[in-house]
C-alpha cells in the first residue's frame, strides 16, 4: 500500500513511524520543512506547503497513493482531504466541512449547543471589544479569550493567567479583531473552566469512536506552569489509559461527549473520519469541553501511537470501510513521558538556526524513541527552526522509570541555545496536579 502522510513535524514523525511498522507499507511525504526523520522513513518526499492544496493532490496522484494521512490542521482548512477525494484517492482525515469543529471555534459551539451536547460552557461570540464588556462583566472577569480560527496552540488567553481584570480582557480582545488573528475579526469568549486538562485522542469512522489512553500536555513553556503559552512542551500517559487525577467515569464522560460529536457531524452531513481528540477540563461537577482537534495532537500522538499494537494500516481500513467497532485496538500496557527540546525563547522569539546533533542510536538503545519537529537538514547538519526541534519519548511500566528514561535520553542531545521544560512527568508534578484536582473536588 503507498501511504502519504502530509506534515513535517513530530507528531507526523510519529504517524510516518506507525506507518513503518505495518506490513507492506510503502511511505512517501509531504512537508514544508526537510525532517530528518521522516526522510530516514520515506521511499520519496517533496518539500512544500503543506496548504498547497493541488501540488500534494498532484504528488499523491503520480505517487499512485491508496491513502493519505494529515497531521497538521492548516491543510485540513485548506480543503486538502475535498481535492484528494476528487482525485479519487481516500484519506483518513476529516473534510474541509467536518475539520470546522477545530478550525472554526463559533461552528463548534454552536454545533454543541444545536445538538445539547453536555459538557458546553458559556460563549459569545463578538466583533468589537464593546459587545463584549457585558459577558465578562457577567462573569466577573473570569473568562477565556480566543481568536475563531486557527492559532497553532498559541492564541488563547486565559483570566489569571494571561490578563487580570475586564480593561486587560477589551485590550487582548480589540488586538485579535484589529489584526485578525486567527483569521478573522471574531473573537470567541467562554467562561473559564477551573480544574486539570486531559486530552482524550480516538479514531473515529464516522459514527464510532475506539478511543486511545488519556494523555496530559503542558501548555506553558516554563516548569510549575509559568510563561507563555505554547504549542505543548510535552506530555504524560499511564499504564491504566486514565490520568492521576481522572477517574474511569470521568474518562467515559469525555468520550461520550466525542461520541456526540461524532454522531452530530454525520447527522449535519459531514461524517468525520480520522482522528480526533477533545481537550478537556475536569471541574468540580463534571466534564467540561475546552476545544475539539480534527487530528491527533501535539505533542499527544507521541504517547499514544507507539503503544499501538494492531496494525495501524488495520486500523486505518477499518475507519475508511466504518468497520471500525468489529477491529480490536491493541495498546501495550506501558507508560509514557514525552519531552520537547526547543530553541531558546521559544514563545515569544526563538533563536533559530542554530546546530542540535541528536545521538538516535544511544537515545535508542535506553528503550526510548526519538521524533524530529520543526528542525530542517541543511547538507549535512540539522539546525533549529522558530519552534519545537526535537521530542524524547521514554516508554516503561511507571511514570517515574518513563520520566527518568526520557531524561536519560534528552542527555544525548546537544546544540546551543536550547531549552528543555525538565518537570513534566516528575512526581511532584503529578502530586501536585493530584492535590489540586483534590481540593478542586472539595476534599481535604
Amino acid at each position: 500500500m503507498n501511504v502519504l502522510v502530509v506534515g513535517g513535524g513530530a507528531r507526523e514523525h510519529a504517524l510516518c513511524a506507525a506507518v513503518a511498522r505495518s506490513k507492506n507499507a510503502t511511505l512517501f511525504s509531504v512537508m514544508s520543512n526537510l525532517n530528518p526523520g521522516i526522510e530516514q522513513l520515506a521511499k520519496e518526499f517533496l518539500v512544500t506547503k503543506e496548504t498547497n492544496v493541488d501540488v500534494v493532490t498532484q504528488f499523491a496522484v503520480s505517487r499512485k497513493a491508496d491513502l493519505v494521512l494529515v497531521g497538521p490542521e492548516a491543510p485540513l482548512e485548506a480543503g486538502i482531504v475535498d481535492s484528494l477525494r476528487k482525485a479519487g484517492i481516500a484519506s483518513c482525515a476529516p473534510s474541509k466541512a467536518a475539520a470546522r469543529i477545530e478550525t472554526n471555534k463559533e461552528w463548534m459551539r454552536n454545533l454543541l449547543q444545536r445538538y445539547q451536547i453536555p459538557g458546553q460552557l458559556a460563549f459569545e461570540v463578538v466583533t468589537n471589544a464593546q459587545d463584549a464588556k457585558a459577558f465578562i462583566e457577567r462573569l466577573h472577569g473570569e473568562v477565556a479569550i480566543k481568536p475563531i480560527g486557527l492559532t497553532g496552540g498559541k492564541g488563547v488567553r486565559v483570566a489569571g493567567d494571561h490578563f487580570n481584570g475586564t480593561q486587560e480582557a477589551l485590550a487582548y480582545i480589540t488586538e485579535v479583531i484589529e489584526k485578525k488573528i486567527g483569521g478573522a475579526a471574531k473573537v470567541l469568549l467562554e467562561e473559564k473552566a477551573v480544574g486539570e486538562e486531559f486530552t482524550l485522542q480516538a479514531f473515529s469512522d464516522g459514527e464510532h469512536l475506539a478511543p486511545l489512553p488519556a494523555v496530559q500536555d503542558h501548555k506553558r513553556l516554563l516548569p510549575d506552569d509559568q510563561g507563555p503559552n505554547t504549542g505543548g512542551m510535552g506530555s504524560y500517559s499511564c499504564v491504566d489509559g486514565l490520568l492521576p487525577f481522572l477517574r474511569e467515569g470521568e474518562y467515559k464522560e469525555g468520550l461520550h461527549i466525542l461520541e456526540l460529536i461524532v454522531l452530530a457531524l454525520k447527522k449535519e452531513g459531514h461524517p468525520y473520519i480520522g482522528p480526533i481528540y477533545g481537550q478537556f477540563m475536569l471541574t468540580h461537577s463534571d466534564v467540561k469541553l475546552i476545544e475539539v482537534n480534527a487530528r491527533f495532537g501535539d505533542p499527544e500522538a507521541m504517547n499514544v501511537l507507539p503503544l499501538l499494537q494492531t496494525d495501524f494500516l488495520e486500523v486505518c481500513s477499518a475507519m475508511l470501510s466504518q468497520t471500525l467497532e468489529k477491529t480490536p485496538l491493541s495498546l501495550a500496557k506501558k507508560s509514557t513521558v514525552c519531552k520537547y527540546v526547543v530553541p531558546e525563547g521559544y514563545g515569544v522569539k526563538s533563536m533559530s538556526g542554530y546546530p542540535i546533533t541528536v545521538d538516535e542510536q544511544a537515545i535508542q538503545s535506553l528503550g526510548d524513541l526519538v521524533f524530529y519537529a520543526s528542525v530542517n537538514k541543511k547538507n549535512h547538519d540539522i539546525v533549529t527552526g522558530t519552534s519545537r526541534a526535537v521530542a524524547v519519548v521514554g516508554i516503561a511500566d511507571t511514570i517515574d522509570s518513563a520520566e527518568k528514561q526520557c531524561e536519560a535520553g534528552l542527555s544525548y542531545i546537544h546544540g546551543e541555545h536550547l531549552f528543555v521544560r525538565h518537570d513534566i512527568g516528575t512526581r511532584p508534578l503529578l502530586e501536585r496536579r493530584s492535590t489540586h484536582m483534590q481540593k478542586i473536588r472539595g476534599k481535604p
